[in-house]
């Protein structure tokens, strides 16, 4: 059986021309804001009050800082600095320090060292290789 895997499943739908339904809804709420302003300001006042309101929604509706919309990245840096946060201890390196040996008191070995000859090394390779 074949079936349709959807492809871009990171992509939002697009609901009018070019804007998806948060970015509507972001410009709908904008525009809501903007009416009210009309309706409660003069004129000078409404012209100084649209645009940061056009700036923050605008904002809202198209950036997107670490590719998230820009509502959930401010929920979450909000969220980053409330909650309590887990420290995880990782012990640090000691420091060696070297100190400096006298040499001279130092013990050397007189003990008997063992010779190896060549007859020795050949009874030891036909062990190994019996093997």
């Amino acid at each position: 059986m074949l079936f349709n895997i959807p492809q871009f499943i990171d992509n939002e739908d697009k609901i009018v021309g070019p804007l998806t339904a948060k970015q509507l809804g972001w410009m709908f709420g904008a525009g809501v804001t903007m009416l009210v302003f009309w309706s409660l300001l003069d004129t000078s006042a409404f012209i100084i009050s649209v645009v940061p309101v056009a700036v923050i929604f605008g904002a809202l509706a198209f950036y997107r800082p670490h590719n998230q919309s820009l509502i959930t990245f401010i929920i979450s840096s909000v969220g980053f600095f409330f909650r309590p946060k887990m420290y995880v201890w990782r012990r640090m390196p000691e420091i060696i320090t070297i100190k400096k040996q006298d040499f001279k008191k130092q013990k050397t070995f007189t003990g008997d060292a063992k010779t190896v000859n060549s007859g020795k090394i050949e009874e030891i390779t036909k062990l190994l290789n019996r093997q």
